[in-house]
Protein backbone atom coordinates (compact mmCIF):
# COMPACT_ATOMS: atom_id res chain seq x y z
CA UNK A 1 0.00 0.00 0.00
CA UNK A 2 1.70 3.08 -1.31
CA UNK A 3 0.26 6.17 0.58
CA UNK A 4 1.26 9.83 0.24
CA UNK A 5 1.74 12.94 2.64
CA UNK A 6 -1.61 14.42 2.70
CA UNK A 7 0.56 18.27 3.30
CA UNK A 8 3.71 18.07 0.96
CA UNK A 9 2.77 14.76 -1.15
CA UNK A 10 5.75 12.52 -0.27
CA UNK A 11 5.61 8.99 -0.30
CA UNK A 12 4.64 7.63 3.37
CA UNK A 13 6.68 4.65 5.22
CA UNK A 14 5.84 3.14 7.81
CA UNK A 15 7.05 2.97 11.15
CA UNK A 16 6.00 1.59 14.60
CA UNK A 17 2.59 2.73 15.58
CA UNK A 18 2.87 5.45 12.80
CA UNK A 19 3.68 7.12 9.12
CA UNK A 20 6.25 9.55 8.09
CA UNK A 21 7.59 11.09 5.31
CA UNK A 22 10.73 12.91 4.16
CA UNK A 23 9.46 15.72 5.27
CA UNK A 24 8.84 14.63 8.80
CA UNK A 25 5.44 14.63 8.94
CA UNK A 26 3.98 12.45 11.28
CA UNK A 27 0.82 10.48 11.24
CA UNK A 28 -0.27 8.26 14.54
CA UNK A 29 -2.31 5.26 13.47
CA UNK A 30 -5.06 5.47 16.19
CA UNK A 31 -5.96 2.95 18.79
CA UNK A 32 -8.55 1.49 16.75
CA UNK A 33 -6.55 0.82 13.76
CA UNK A 34 -7.36 3.41 11.10
CA UNK A 35 -5.31 6.36 9.94
CA UNK A 36 -6.10 9.97 9.84
CA UNK A 37 -4.59 11.83 6.71
CA UNK A 38 -7.16 14.84 6.76
CA UNK A 39 -5.13 17.80 7.71
CA UNK A 40 -6.79 20.48 9.08
CA UNK A 41 -6.24 22.83 5.77
CA UNK A 42 -8.70 20.06 3.65
CA UNK A 43 -11.35 20.34 5.96
CA UNK A 44 -14.72 22.09 5.51
CA UNK A 45 -15.88 22.19 8.79
CA UNK A 46 -15.16 20.62 12.52
CA UNK A 47 -15.89 17.27 12.04
CA UNK A 48 -16.99 16.78 8.36
CA UNK A 49 -19.00 13.77 6.97
CA UNK A 50 -21.46 11.25 8.81
CA UNK A 51 -21.95 11.54 12.62
CA UNK A 52 -21.69 8.54 15.24
CA UNK A 53 -25.40 8.12 15.22
CA UNK A 54 -25.83 8.35 11.37
CA UNK A 55 -22.86 5.46 11.34
CA UNK A 56 -24.28 3.26 13.51
CA UNK A 57 -27.49 3.34 12.04
CA UNK A 58 -26.35 2.55 8.72
CA UNK A 59 -24.12 -0.51 10.11
CA UNK A 60 -27.52 -1.56 11.97
CA UNK A 61 -29.48 -1.30 8.37
CA UNK A 62 -26.56 -2.53 6.21
CA UNK A 63 -26.10 -5.64 8.36
CA UNK A 64 -29.54 -6.26 8.95
CA UNK A 65 -29.75 -7.45 5.19
CA UNK A 66 -31.79 -4.96 3.59
CA UNK A 67 -29.49 -3.85 0.72
CA UNK A 68 -27.48 -6.98 0.12
CA UNK A 69 -28.80 -7.39 -3.22
CA UNK A 70 -26.65 -4.33 -4.28
CA UNK A 71 -23.92 -6.06 -2.53
CA UNK A 72 -24.34 -8.91 -4.72
CA UNK A 73 -24.47 -6.73 -7.72
CA UNK A 74 -21.67 -5.04 -6.94
CA UNK A 75 -19.48 -8.41 -6.30
CA UNK A 76 -20.49 -9.48 -9.51
CA UNK A 77 -19.56 -7.12 -11.60
CA UNK A 78 -16.21 -6.31 -9.49
CA UNK A 79 -15.49 -10.07 -10.21
CA UNK A 80 -16.24 -10.13 -13.92
CA UNK A 81 -13.69 -7.43 -14.42
CA UNK A 82 -11.44 -8.55 -11.85
CA UNK A 83 -8.62 -5.96 -12.13
CA UNK A 84 -5.33 -6.53 -10.29
CA UNK A 85 -3.86 -3.84 -7.72
CA UNK A 86 -5.76 -2.88 -4.53
CA UNK A 87 -9.00 -1.75 -4.08
CA UNK A 88 -9.99 1.90 -2.92
CA UNK A 89 -13.59 2.59 -1.76
CA UNK A 90 -13.80 6.71 -1.30
CA UNK A 91 -16.78 7.25 0.59
CA UNK A 92 -16.71 3.67 2.55
CA UNK A 93 -18.78 4.16 5.51
CA UNK A 94 -18.43 1.66 7.99
CA UNK A 95 -17.06 -0.86 5.43
CA UNK A 96 -20.28 -3.19 4.39
CA UNK A 97 -19.61 -2.85 0.50
CA UNK A 98 -15.76 -2.70 0.69
CA UNK A 99 -15.19 -6.06 2.70
CA UNK A 100 -17.51 -7.93 0.14
CA UNK A 101 -16.08 -7.02 -2.63
CA UNK A 102 -12.43 -7.78 -0.93
CA UNK A 103 -13.56 -10.92 -0.51
CA UNK A 104 -14.62 -11.54 -4.32
CA UNK A 105 -11.46 -9.85 -5.18
CA UNK A 106 -8.73 -11.23 -2.94
CA UNK A 107 -7.29 -7.83 -3.12
CA UNK A 108 -5.74 -5.70 -0.53
CA UNK A 109 -8.50 -3.16 0.84
CA UNK A 110 -7.99 0.43 1.43
CA UNK A 111 -11.30 2.07 2.88
CA UNK A 112 -11.61 5.90 3.03
CA UNK A 113 -13.83 8.52 4.27
CA UNK A 114 -13.94 12.10 5.15
CA UNK A 115 -15.56 10.98 8.73
CA UNK A 116 -13.22 10.14 11.36
CA UNK A 117 -16.25 8.00 12.86
CA UNK A 118 -16.90 6.10 9.88
CA UNK A 119 -13.43 4.50 9.76
CA UNK A 120 -13.06 4.26 13.22
CA UNK A 121 -16.44 2.19 13.03
CA UNK A 122 -15.15 0.56 10.06
CA UNK A 123 -11.53 -0.30 11.61
CA UNK A 124 -13.66 -1.45 14.81
CA UNK A 125 -15.63 -4.06 12.93
CA UNK A 126 -12.95 -5.15 10.09
CA UNK A 127 -9.46 -5.83 11.44
CA UNK A 128 -8.20 -6.69 8.12
CA UNK A 129 -8.27 -3.46 5.81
CA UNK A 130 -6.24 -0.21 5.44
CA UNK A 131 -8.85 2.45 6.77
CA UNK A 132 -8.18 5.63 6.67
CA UNK A 133 -9.92 9.23 6.84
CA UNK A 134 -8.85 11.51 4.04
CA UNK A 135 -11.24 13.57 1.53
CA UNK A 136 -12.04 12.43 -1.97
CA UNK A 137 -10.60 15.81 -3.42
CA UNK A 138 -6.44 15.08 -2.26
CA UNK A 139 -6.07 10.78 -2.08
CA UNK A 140 -3.85 10.56 0.34
CA UNK A 141 -2.52 7.74 -2.61
CA UNK A 142 0.05 7.18 -4.70
CA UNK A 143 -0.26 7.54 -8.73
CA UNK A 144 -1.42 4.30 -10.75
CA UNK A 145 -1.25 2.12 -8.14
CA UNK A 146 -4.90 1.28 -7.50
CA UNK A 147 -6.46 -1.44 -9.43
CA UNK A 148 -10.45 -0.78 -8.49
CA UNK A 149 -11.52 2.50 -7.12
CA UNK A 150 -15.42 2.39 -5.75
CA UNK A 151 -17.58 5.36 -5.29
CA UNK A 152 -20.74 4.41 -3.87
CA UNK A 153 -23.66 6.99 -3.19
CA UNK A 154 -20.63 9.26 -3.05
CA UNK A 155 -18.70 12.01 -4.31
CA UNK A 156 -16.93 11.46 -7.72
CA UNK A 157 -13.54 13.41 -8.32
CA UNK A 158 -12.75 12.26 -12.21
CA UNK A 159 -8.73 13.75 -11.96
CA UNK A 160 -8.32 11.89 -8.50
CA UNK A 161 -9.49 8.75 -9.44
CA UNK A 162 -8.03 8.63 -12.58
CA UNK A 163 -4.68 9.74 -11.37
CA UNK A 164 -4.66 6.90 -8.58
CA UNK A 165 -5.97 4.17 -11.62
CA UNK A 166 -3.59 2.00 -13.24
CA UNK A 167 -4.26 2.05 -16.79
CA UNK A 168 -6.09 -1.80 -16.52
CA UNK A 169 -8.18 -0.43 -13.54
CA UNK A 170 -11.83 0.37 -13.06
CA UNK A 171 -13.59 2.66 -11.41
CA UNK A 172 -17.39 0.98 -10.02
CA UNK A 173 -20.03 4.03 -9.15
CA UNK A 174 -23.28 3.43 -7.60
CA UNK A 175 -25.86 6.07 -7.91
CA UNK A 176 -29.21 6.28 -6.61
CA UNK A 177 -32.52 6.52 -9.82
CA UNK A 178 -35.08 8.63 -9.29
CA UNK A 179 -37.42 5.99 -7.98
CA UNK A 180 -35.29 4.83 -5.24
CA UNK A 181 -36.84 5.29 -1.57
CA UNK A 182 -40.09 7.59 -3.09
CA UNK A 183 -41.74 5.20 -0.14
CA UNK A 184 -39.48 7.22 2.40
CA UNK A 185 -39.79 10.50 0.69
CA UNK A 186 -43.55 10.12 0.23
CA UNK A 187 -43.41 10.51 4.01
CA UNK A 188 -41.39 12.81 5.13
CA UNK A 189 -41.79 15.38 2.36
CA UNK A 190 -45.51 17.13 1.60
CA UNK A 191 -45.15 17.23 -2.15
CA UNK A 192 -42.01 15.35 -4.11
CA UNK A 193 -40.41 17.06 -6.62
CA UNK A 194 -39.26 15.01 -9.71
CA UNK A 195 -36.17 16.56 -11.04
CA UNK A 196 -34.34 14.77 -13.83
CA UNK A 197 -31.30 12.89 -12.60
CA UNK A 198 -27.73 11.89 -15.23
CA UNK A 199 -27.49 8.23 -13.84
CA UNK A 200 -25.46 6.89 -16.10
CA UNK A 201 -23.16 9.89 -16.56
CA UNK A 202 -20.62 10.65 -18.52
CA UNK A 203 -17.16 10.94 -16.46
CA UNK A 204 -13.80 12.56 -17.73
CA UNK A 205 -10.93 10.45 -18.53
CA UNK A 206 -13.14 7.66 -18.55
CA UNK A 207 -14.52 4.67 -20.62
CA UNK A 208 -18.29 3.49 -19.81
CA UNK A 209 -17.98 -0.69 -19.87
CA UNK A 210 -21.33 -1.48 -18.53
CA UNK A 211 -24.36 -0.17 -17.15
CA UNK A 212 -26.39 -2.42 -14.64
CA UNK A 213 -29.87 -1.54 -12.69
CA UNK A 214 -30.43 -3.15 -9.55
CA UNK A 215 -33.63 -2.83 -8.51
CA UNK A 216 -35.59 -4.77 -5.60
CA UNK A 217 -38.27 -4.26 -2.62
CA UNK A 218 -37.88 -4.44 1.00
CA UNK A 219 -39.98 -3.71 4.40
CA UNK A 220 -38.06 -1.79 7.31
CA UNK A 221 -40.08 -2.48 10.60
CA UNK A 222 -39.82 -0.28 13.72
CA UNK A 223 -35.86 0.94 14.75
CA UNK A 224 -34.86 -0.06 11.57
CA UNK A 225 -37.35 2.45 10.16
CA UNK A 226 -35.70 5.31 11.33
CA UNK A 227 -32.13 3.74 10.25
CA UNK A 228 -33.27 4.15 7.23
CA UNK A 229 -33.87 7.96 7.15
CA UNK A 230 -30.46 8.14 9.49
CA UNK A 231 -28.22 6.81 6.48
CA UNK A 232 -29.43 8.75 3.64
CA UNK A 233 -29.12 12.31 2.74
CA UNK A 234 -32.61 13.45 3.77
CA UNK A 235 -31.50 12.91 7.36
CA UNK A 236 -30.04 16.44 6.49
CA UNK A 237 -33.20 18.02 4.41
CA UNK A 238 -35.98 16.60 6.81
CA UNK A 239 -38.47 18.72 8.67
CA UNK A 240 -40.08 18.82 11.78
CA UNK A 241 -43.41 17.84 10.37
CA UNK A 242 -41.86 14.95 8.24
CA UNK A 243 -40.07 13.65 11.32
CA UNK A 244 -42.91 13.36 13.67
CA UNK A 245 -44.66 11.70 10.06
CA UNK A 246 -42.03 9.31 10.24
CA UNK A 247 -42.05 8.63 14.09
CA UNK A 248 -44.98 7.37 13.95
CA UNK A 249 -44.36 5.21 11.13
CA UNK A 250 -43.84 1.18 12.74
CA UNK A 251 -43.18 -0.38 9.56
CA UNK A 252 -42.62 0.61 5.83
CA UNK A 253 -42.30 -1.27 2.17
CA UNK A 254 -40.14 0.71 -0.27
CA UNK A 255 -37.93 0.31 -3.17
CA UNK A 256 -34.54 0.60 -3.80
CA UNK A 257 -33.36 1.58 -7.09
CA UNK A 258 -29.84 2.17 -8.12
CA UNK A 259 -27.40 1.77 -10.88
CA UNK A 260 -23.98 0.13 -10.74
CA UNK A 261 -21.34 1.70 -13.38
CA UNK A 262 -18.44 0.80 -14.44
CA UNK A 263 -15.53 2.59 -16.08
CA UNK A 264 -12.30 2.20 -17.34
CA UNK A 265 -9.75 5.12 -17.04
CA UNK A 266 -8.50 6.56 -20.46
CA UNK A 267 -4.76 6.45 -20.26
CA UNK A 268 -4.42 8.67 -22.71
CA UNK A 269 -6.83 11.67 -21.58
CA UNK A 270 -5.58 14.63 -20.03
CA UNK A 271 -6.96 17.07 -17.53
CA UNK A 272 -7.39 20.45 -18.11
Amino acid sequence: MKLRCPVCGAQLERREGFYRCEANHCFDIARQGYLNLLPVQQKHSKNPGDTREQILARRAFLQAGFYAPIAKALCGLAEQYAPAGPILDVGCGEGYYSVQVEKVLRQPLIGLDISREAVRCAAGTYKGPAWICATASHLPVEERTIGTVMSLFALTVPEEFHRVLRPEGLFLQVLAQEDHLLGLKSIIYPQLLHKPKQIIPAVPGFQLLESRPVRFSFTVEGQQVQNLLMMTPHAYRIGPEGAQRLLQTQALTDVASCRINCYRPISSFTFP
